[in-house]
């Protein structure tokens, strides 16, 4: 007799994968970060944001970001 056995059992991120997946994302915010800071005023105007908003944001820590975007 032949039994199928099925798991249940989640595949779970190992720590590693984890820790990788946010380093990624926090050299994602930084580099984004760093362009926005590069932009011409004149395109800053586009996008409705002021040359001091958009240098107060470029000069913020990658992990300084709201907590539904690392969720």
């Amino acid at each position: 007799m032949t039994a199928s056995i099925q798991s249940s059992i989640q595949c779970i991120p190992s720590r590693r994968v984890r820790l990788t997946t946010r380093l990624l994302g926090y050299l994602q915010i930084a580099r984004q970060r760093r362009q926005l800071g590069k932009l011409d005023d004149h395109i800053l105007c586009d996008i409705g944001v002021s040359r001091h908003e958009a240098m107060t944001e470029a000069n913020k820590a990658p992990w300084n970001v709201p907590g539904h975007w690392t969720q």
